[in-house]
């Protein structure tokens, strides 16, 4: 996927604040109300924030590599990255952590790529499941190591705060490659080291 930053043209951000304006009108509020005046504004600023994985190509992150390991040939793990998204169904918050691991096979990548990756999905519209897998896709298909295991937890706004109304739960989803995926004392190593 390519880097997708694109500038916004005034006339893009006057019609997105209009539409905050017009939501806002519509759920019944005065949108020139003195603590609403500048809402449309702080909303279209909060959604460059929010959805700024867009702009992203995560494959680029882990572009940059090291072969010189000191013969380092086990798991490599990120454990509680912390992330933000939002439910393509309703556009409510998901918030979560993700757990990553790789089993390189001749390299390595910093650390913090990993993160970077969770990231760039994270801040697209998404389901937990799709951001699951483009996760780990995106390391395997870069980094082609012996096995990628990723596990995310997360609270969906959209049905703590909506809908069924049930918070507290966690929704966990899992994408287990390679070695992680045929060998099972491979998957029960990582699901160890993970805290699972």
């Amino acid at each position: 996927m390519a880097n997708m930053r694109r500038d916004r043209t005034p006339e893009e951000r006057r019609r997105a604040m209009a539409a905050v304006d017009e939501l806002i009108r519509w759920i019944g509020d005065d949108p020139k109300r003195e603590g609403l005046v500048d809402t449309p504004q702080r909303v279209v600023d909060a959604f460059l924030e929010y959805f700024a994985g867009y702009e992203e190509c995560p494959e680029t992150y882990l572009k940059r590599t090291f072969e010189q390991v000191g013969g380092y040939d086990e798991i490599v793990l990120l454990r509680d990255i912390p992330f933000h998204s939002h439910c393509e169904h309703h556009m409510a918050p998901i918030l979560g952590k993700a757990h990553v691991a790789y089993l390189p096979k001749d390299r390595v990548v910093g650390i913090s790529k990993l993160a970077r990756v969770v990231h760039a999905f994270a801040k697209r519209l998404q389901v937990q499941e799709r951001l699951t897998a483009e996760i780990a896709d995106c390391i395997q298909r870069v980094l082609d190591p012996i096995g990628v295991a990723v596990v995310i937890e997360a609270t969906h706004a959209c049905m703590t705060c909506r809908g069924v109304e049930t918070p507290g739960v966690i929704m966990t989803t899992s994408r287990m490659m390679g070695v992680f995926r045929d060998d099972s004392r491979s998957r029960e190593e990582v699901m160890k080291l993970m805290g699972f």
